[in-house]
């Protein structure tokens, strides 16, 4: 796992990408998906923020922060523009934050002052994903895989990341 800060060091542009989309309506807005005791996926909206280069979310006493508690395995979408089809994803393993220096931090970059109850976890890094749609073609996809051994025509491009292009993910017909 690698934080906001690192991915950004290694990959600028699609860090860039990343936050040009998180905050695309000036609050951080995207699905979080946690993992259900029984394995089953659980997905909710949610405000993240980028704070001192660090991925971090407040997530309130609830079933999706027992989860993250319990097995703190995540994945990250972005919503949707408002124009044009692209999507940005992340993925890795959440931690909770109980320094009160960092948790002030971001209270400092947030959008509204959290409940002393809400719990603040740091995102970390093991996916990161880029994808735009045009009509009549085919996504095309910027990846980077940490630690993953699932590459296609990958070239390394820092440690142990691997930056993946596919230019077909669907069946053609």
């Amino acid at each position: 796992m690698i934080t906001w800060k690192e991915f950004a060091a290694a990959r600028p542009d699609l860090a860039g990408i990343g936050k040009r989309l998180l905050y695309q309506y000036q609050v951080g807005y995207a699905f979080l998906a946690t993992v259900r005791k029984n394995g089953a996926p659980r997905l909710h909206p949610v405000c993240p923020a980028l704070a001192d280069d660090h991925l971090y979310v407040f997530i309130s006493e609830s079933p999706k922060r027992t989860d993250l508690l319990r097995d703190g395995r995540y994945a990250l979408h972005t919503f949707p523009p408002e124009q044009g089809d692209e999507e940005f994803y992340c993925s890795g393993r959440a931690e909770p934050v109980s320094d009160a220096q960092i948790r002030a931090g971001v209270i400092a970059a947030y959008h509204r002052r959290p409940h002393d109850t809400e719990m603040l976890f740091e995102l970390k890094l093991d996916r990161v994903l880029h994808t735009t749609w045009r009509i009549g073609l085919h996504p095309r996809v910027a990846r980077i895989v940490h630690g993953g051994t699932r590459r296609h025509e990958s070239t390394p491009c820092y440690n142990h990341i691997t930056f993946t292009q596919s230019s077909s993910l669907i069946p053609h017909p």
